[in-house]
């Protein structure tokens, strides 16, 4: 993993890539402003890993460029691909919201960008919009739910 510089034009990429999520869609100008000086950009190479499956959740990350796999580790060793997200969707966010460890496991599936926003910041966003958060935890729930009919 490679952290790279976020500049104007990925600010604005990520702004209108938040407006498109569902838990930041109600989030102010204002309090979107407060996220975007945060986020970082992390770039991986194909098959590297994202973060595995049982660690704890250190950030949430929208894919920028690229695409990623999930997977669940089934039987100890073995693992399986139940989803692969691409530019716009988010993931992480079930490890933060919920303190438990992650649910599964992402890699990237070829050179893939992520925008990063680590756990004390996304908890920031959480603090500051009473609405996102409740939202943030449905949406979570509903995919931690998800995620159990896979294994």
């Amino acid at each position: 993993m490679r952290r790279l510089e976020v500049g104007p034009g990925e600010l604005g990429i990520l702004a209108s890539m938040l407006r498109k999520v569902e838990f930041f869609a109600p989030l102010t100008v204002g309090q979107l402003e407060k996220v975007l000086p945060h986020v970082r950009i992390h770039a991986f190479c194909a098959r590297e890993t994202v973060f595995r499956q049982g660690e704890a959740g250190d950030a949430f990350y929208i894919v920028y460029e690229g695409s990623v796999e999930v997977r669940l580790r089934r039987f100890g060793i073995f693992s399986k691909t139940v989803a692969t997200l691409r530019p716009g969707d988010f993931l992480g966010e079930i490890a933060l919201i919920s303190k438990e460890p992650r649910t599964a496991g992402i890699v990237a599936a070829e050179p893939t960008k992520l925008f990063a926003l680590i756990a004390a910041d996304f908890q920031f966003v959480l603090r500051e919009n009473p609405a996102a958060a409740a939202e943030m935890r449905r949406i979570s729930e509903r995919r931690k739910f998800d995620s159990a009919h896979f294994s």
